[in-house]
């Protein structure tokens, strides 16, 4: 794979993966949205159909990793490290295309984000937090605690991943994605309470990027303060699952 190839797959395919995602996560929060309310189940099956549909098309010209934990796990299980930072960057570049793509198709929704009195049917209203549409935010702000939730859920994703190269049928079918995919919606369901599962630094730190700027009325702040966890915890959890793959297998 030419450095080029890596980095347009890896673009599109995150830019998908987090419209997806991102565009669940619009759906289930803002106001005059069909899906408002839905849950965290349709939020989790949402990311999962991203990762699906993100993986799959990048697949012929990057491989699909789509997450800079993955493409650590990788180079620390097999010692490949010339090409990581072309998927880094492609990585984070389609993550902030995504998140704007994502609040283009919600634009409407997002321009009705209103104070008390002001929705545009003449109802009150209180404005709808956004950053949660964007980025991670933890039920119980707690650094150690959330650092840990992230580690654990990343080797909860990457350890399999990793070991699915070892399942021969898999790749055979061309289904590794889609169970890639089913994991991530388990992870949501099981793992996702305590932080919303960043378990990918370039989900979580491209579409906060994009919110700080993004002009939505009445966003509320970009809480830079914990950005960090979801990028530092995610990453050692790669590469912890690539020392335990690379021990064990």
């Amino acid at each position: 794979m030419s450095n080029g190839d890596i980095f347009i797959g890896e673009v599109i395919g995150t830019a998908i993966l987090i419209l997806f995602g991102a565009g669940v996560c619009a759906a289930v929060t803002l106001r005059y949205s069909k899906a408002r309310a839905s849950g965290w189940i349709v939020i989790a099956f949402g990311w999962g159909f991203g990762v699906l549909a993100g993986a799959y098309t990048a697949a012929p010209l990057s491989g699909g990793q789509l997450n800079p934990a993955v493409t650590l796990g990788i180079a620390v299980d097999t010692g490949a490290w010339g090409k990581v930072w072309v998927y880094l960057l492609g990585q984070f570049v389609g993550a902030m295309l995504g998140a704007v793509l994502a609040y283009l198709v919600y634009l409407a929704q997002f321009q009705a984000n209103v104070r008390t009195g002001g929705t545009t049917d003449g109802t009150a209203g209180e404005p709808v937090p956004t950053l949660g549409i964007f980025s991670t935010v933890p039920e119980i702000r707690n650094p150690v605690a959330n650092l840990v939730t992230e580690i654990i859920a990343t080797v909860a994703l990457v350890l399999p991943v990793l070991a699915f190269g070892l399942t021969k049928g898999l790749g055979e079918s061309g289904t590794t994605v889609l169970i890639v995919s089913l994991l991530v919606v388990g992870i949501g369901l099981s793992l996702g309470g305590p932080t919303g599962y960043a378990i990918n630094p370039a989900r979580d730190l491209g579409p906060r990027i994009v919110h700080t700027f993004l002009p939505i009325p009445h966003k509320g702040g970009s809480d830079w303060g914990y950005a960090w966890i979801p990028v530092v915890g995610p990453l050692i959890g790669g590469a912890l699952a690539g020392l335990v793959y690379n021990a064990a297998f």
